[in-house]
């Protein structure tokens, strides 16, 4: 039998099962559409973050700290990736342009077997956000994200602009 790894109490909605769930979500609104990890990690804090975007309402309430998108994010996209591509949920794509992701030939029936009220309210934001971030190229969703992680770091800086003061 297997060994099964506590998972960290720190990360309740972060583990890859959570983390691929908002992956196979945000790739099934944005279908056809193949995207990258980077634009997989935004969303992927962004879908329970919408209200940073003068979207819906946060689904995740407020912490004293906000954990911006990071190496630690993209590592946890990554790991749920793999997950959901092993279960046919998320297709692997290889382009000129690099790997991107688009949803599965089964994320359909998965999608639609989930029933609970808090997957409707992802799907709901994945929904918005699949339509807000269409209206945006490349470098300008980059540029917004690039304006939030500023946002994030400046709020954590003391006046020396050492981080860690709070």
């Amino acid at each position: 039998m297997e060994k099964v790894d506590r998972l960290s109490p720190d990360l309740p909605f972060n583990g890859p099962l959570e983390t691929g769930i908002r992956a196979v979500l945000n790739l099934y609104a944005c279908f056809p559409k193949a995207l990258d990890i980077q634009r997989l990690t935004a969303l992927d804090y962004l879908i329970v973050r919408t209200s940073v975007l003068d979207g819906p309402p946060d689904l995740h309430p407020a912490t004293p700290i906000v954990s911006p998108i990071t190496q630690v994010r993209r590592k946890s996209v990554h790991a749920a990736l793999r997950l959901m591509i092993s279960r046919e949920l998320v297709q692997q794509v290889a382009t000129e342009s690099g790997i991107f992701y688009r949803a599965g030939e089964s994320s359909k029936f998965f999608v639609d077997a989930l029933q609970s009220s808090y997957i409707r309210q992802l799907m709901n934001r994945a929904s918005w956000l699949a339509k807000y971030s269409d209206q945006l190229d490349d470098q300008e969703f980059d540029k917004q994200m690039d304006q939030l992680l500023e946002n994030w770091v400046s709020e954590f800086q003391d006046e020396s602009g050492a981080a860690g003061s709070v």
